[in-house]
């Protein structure tokens, strides 16, 4: 199967959000699922959530480039083929209805709530959303959630959109106001769903997050996304992804991210692909 790129655009420094042909995926996928891509057939599993669907014939990705096997990806262009998408993952998102949602976007990790959102106002609930990124460059999909959403928050570490401070002050902000609430969402930094997991542990709220561990095969046979969650061990790829904040073992999820820094550092010399390629705007550019 052929898993054409229909859409490209950059949304942000370093982020891409794409439309793949992928009609299998699109017809069964729910919200808080992901997929396993490789742009190639030497490239790495990458777990990327999916953002949107047609519910027909495409999935939406939205990604940023972090390392070899993403820098690869960003290289292909609209008519371009993807080697490899599995899907969908995980468990879908648990959607109650008619309730008083709270969902936390935090950088890239925007893009997974998009689905999330929509999921949620199809079910009659009332959606307050919170945008955080270190500057207005990294706010991403605004003007999207800013139409599913009843109420929109957006803050920026610079103060450059909306108001400046961390999602965590905008959490805080809502309880003092006597705002309540009975579920919550929160994707993003692994370092940002740790603290809004605090905060709503503090609010005896239940706030999902979407954990986002080492992951292989994506099925629970490796074990390679192990994470402790109620003092018992679970597997990101098939339990989760999303688990409740508040029952999560976050320093120990955070060490595991860092086990294989040094060979993601060695790994970047591959990102030098060769003489030259065409960049999007038909300029040639060194790799």
């Amino acid at each position: 199967m052929s898993y054409t790129i229909l859409r490209k655009k950059q949304v942000a420094p370093n982020e891409f959000d794409i439309w793949i042909k992928a009609p299998q995926i699109a017809t069964h996928a729910k919200a808080g699922q992901f997929v396993i891509i490789m742009s190639d057939e030497e490239s790495e599993r990458i777990p990327l959530t999916i953002a949107d669907s047609d519910g027909k014939e495409a999935i939406r990705i939205i990604y940023q480039v972090v390392g070899t096997s993403t820098q690869k990806l960003s290289r292909l262009n609209e008519g371009d083929a993807i080697s490899n998408c599995a899907g969908p993952l995980g468990k879908p998102s648990e959607i109650p209805t008619g309730e008083k949602t709270l969902v936390i976007g935090g950088g890239v990790g925007i893009a997974a709530i998009l689905t999330i959102i929509k999921t949620l106002k199809e079910q009659s609930n009332h959606v307050t959303t919170i945008l955080g990124s270190r500057d207005s460059e990294h706010i991403i999909l605004e003007d999207e959630i800013r139409q599913i959403s009843d109420e929109l928050l957006i803050y920026t570490d610079d103060g450059s959109a909306g108001t400046k401070g961390l999602v965590t002050d905008a959490m805080k902000s809502l309880f003092e106001g006597g705002r309540e609430f009975d579920a919550a969402w929160a994707v993003g930094p692994t370092v940002m769903m740790k603290y809004c997991s605090l905060v709503a542990k503090e609010q005896d709220l239940l706030i999902w997050t979407s954990l986002n561990p080492i992951m292989i095969d994506g099925t629970g046979m490796c074990g390679g996304c192990r994470v402790k969650v109620n003092n018992t061990i679970q597997y990101a790829c098939v339990d989760g992804p999303e688990f409740d904040g508040r029952a999560v073992d976050w320093d120990i999820l955070m060490n595991r991210q860092k086990q294989y820094l040094q060979e993601e550092q060695e790994s970047e010399h591959i990102c030098r692909l060769g003489l030259s390629h065409q960049s999007q705007n038909g300029q040639e550019e060194s790799s």
